[in-house]
């Protein structure tokens, strides 16, 4: 179920070199930070009426940053 609704966000994780951090942190105050071995790809909003809002969000800035690279 997961992997039909974020499509984008499912092949990333499942990548090996991509991760998704949920949550903040010390060092960040975004409820979600997209990164792979170069860095941070995508950083969310501090909050959301949801985590299905916040995941939303994220597949489409990673879908946007997928088509941007080509």
């Amino acid at each position: 179920m997961f992997d039909e609704q974020y499509p984008n966000l499912a092949a990333w994780i499942l990548d090996g070199d991509c991760w998704i951090e949920l949550g903040m942190t010390d060092y960040s105050r975004s409820t979600v930070r997209i990164l792979d071995i170069g860095g941070m790809i995508w950083e969310s909003e501090r909050s959301y009426a949801s985590v299905a809002a916040a995941l939303a969000d994220a597949e489409q800035a990673l879908a946007a940053w997928l088509a941007e690279m080509g």
